[in-house]
């Protein structure tokens, strides 16, 4: 067929169609539209209609929900909304749905069931500002970079054995606590703060190899561990730019510009001693960053490891600098307050304190020093840990995750983007799980399955499932070396005529709200166990 002909035939064919024809198929075409905008709509209606319920709650306020309401001691104004709205339960803050989850059964669908549609961060305001926009391990949502930061952690500075390799320089600090305590033996001492400085200086000597010494060491621990308690204040601190976006540019509560503060202090450390290790390069050339054993620390490996043009995910600097940030912050006061917790308890049971030092006493000798060798003989003092770390919990509420897409937990719905609260503080203090649930009792520990891992929803300090705490074996290292060498060089007793106050003071990370202010009295004659 002809060109010509072709056309003569469509021509006939657009002239046969009336204007007529034209409105009929276009009403067609908007009926068609409209079925399917209807069909769309319907399918939705009975989706939402056939899906469960969001959680119960307390009424809140039109606009601002339950916010007004909160309690600043939020683990325990959750437990007490638990007993009435059960183990799933929402408040409406601002724009934001928080999701509370108080049972281990509900805890297990998030943490375990749901793991991958959990493993998201609600970042606040308060955590982008003080950790590099939120780039790192803690805060950084799940996917190529933070597995590579959790590879780097769990691998290289956290491992079994690279903790083995520094055992030294916990010893040494340890150790140096020991004479602390020994020169004011007789006085009150400020447990948490000795300790918080002891820890400081174990992370900081495997970071970057520095540690404070001298007059340094008193001034820098009390000044140090308070910018850090300030931190992770505003960090747990309810802030009205995260429920209200709109608002954050206004920062009402100066939440963001404090935190900006502190961190600005943080990153002057880090850049400081990024640019000594980087001179040191440029002088001493590869070597210093290929040397010996004896000057590897985490740091050089980091540096070496941003320099790697061929690693699959690339390390920035802000991204090394955001995990020097994770390893200071996370590893220092979580694991001061649970000594100062353990110790307070302790302190308080007279009878737990004996038996403490009479198991020491039968594995170490009243002749030697306290070594980590030592620690897998010490089944009751390992019980002690667990029941301080259950009573007090370093983070209560562990920290918020938010579910990447719309789920179920309990039954109930939990949209997408919603901050879900996990109550790991109230699950330790359930009555239905724990016997004498507020009594503090190691011997439950001895006779029972107690241990943190992935399949007990009963107990679970560290968090469970791909954002469970990275630095769970340096902090048991660290607290029952600890425990064990304060333990068996001194006695412990409070100051005359005070009485123990265990009240806790909630935060990102809980502290004891009354520092412990405790004497310590030597408990052996020679010398040489205090050196």
């Amino acid at each position: 067929m002809s060109p010509s002909i072709s056309l003569s035939l469509l021509h006939n064919l657009e002239s046969s169609l009336s204007s007529h024809d034209f409105s009929l198929l276009s009403l067609l075409f908007l009926l068609s539209g409209a079925f399917a905008i209807g069909f769309w709509a319907w399918r939705r209606f009975a989706e939402k209609k056939n899906s469960p319920p969001l959680p119960p709650g307390p009424a809140g306020l039109p606009l601002v929900g339950n916010l007004p309401f909160l309690d600043p001691e939020l683990h325990t104004y959750f437990a007490t909304l638990a007993m009435t709205y059960g183990p799933i339960l929402k408040l409406q803050l601002g724009k934001k749905l928080g999701i509370v989850v108080t049972s281990p059964a509900t805890a297990r669908e998030v943490l375990k069931d749901n793991d991958v549609t959990f493993a998201n961060r609600d970042v606040p305001i308060a955590g982008r500002a003080a950790f590099y926009g939120g780039s790192d391990i803690l805060w950084n949502p799940y996917g190529p970079e933070w597995r590579m930061f959790r590879k780097v952690c769990g691998l290289k500075m956290l491992s079994n054995h690279t903790l083995d390799s520094v055992y030294g320089l916990r010893r040494r600090e340890v150790r140096r606590t020991v004479g602390y305590f020994l020169l004011r033996a007789g006085s009150p001492v400020n447990v948490g703060e000795q300790m918080f400085l002891t820890v400081l200086n174990v992370i900081t000597s495997m970071l970057w190899g520095g540690t404070a010494q001298g007059e340094e060491r008193e001034s820098l621990g009390a000044d140090f561990r308070q910018a850090v308690s300030n931190l992770t204040k505003l960090l747990g601190r309810p802030n009205i730019s995260d429920f209200y976006p709109s608002l954050a540019r206004f920062d009402l509560q100066g939440i963001e510009r404090q935190t900006k503060g502190l961190a600005k202090r943080f990153d002057g450390i880090f850049q400081k001693v990024i640019d000594q290790r980087l001179k040191m390069q440029r002088e001493n050339g590869s070597e210093s960053l290929d040397g010996g054993e004896e000057n590897k620390d985490f740091l050089q490996f980091l540096l070496k490891l941003k320099d790697e043009e061929d690693a699959q995910t690339q390390l920035t600097m802000t991204g090394l600098k955001a995990l020097l940030m994770d390893m200071l912050i996370g590893g220092t006061d979580s694991s001061s307050n649970t000594i100062e917790f353990a110790m307070a308890e302790i302190i308080n049971k007279p009878k737990v304190l004996r038996k403490i030092q009479q198991e020491l006493e039968t594995v170490v000798g009243k002749g030697n020093v306290v070594e980590e060798s030592h620690i897998p003989k010490l089944p009751y003092l390992q019980a002690v840990m667990k029941e301080s770390l259950r009573l007090h919990p370093p983070v209560p509420l562990l920290i918020p995750h938010c579910p990447s897409a719309t789920c179920t937990v309990g039954g109930y719905t939990v949209p997408k983007g919603s901050r879900v609260f996990i109550n790991v503080w109230a699950i330790h203090r359930d009555p239905l799980i724990w016997r004498d649930q507020l009594e503090f009792d190691p011997e439950r520990f001895l006779h029972s399955e107690g241990n943190y891992n992935e399949h007990n929803f009963n107990y679970f300090p560290f968090g469970s499932g791909r954002r469970m705490c990275v630095g769970v074996l340096m902090a048991e290292r660290m607290v029952l070396y600890s425990l064990a060498t304060l333990l068996h060089s001194f006695d412990w007793k409070l100051p005359e005529g005070e009485k123990m106050d265990l009240t806790e003071q909630f935060g990102i990370v809980m502290k004891k709200k009354k520092p412990l202010m405790a004497v310590p009295l030597p408990r052996f004659s020679d010398s040489r166990l205090y050196e």
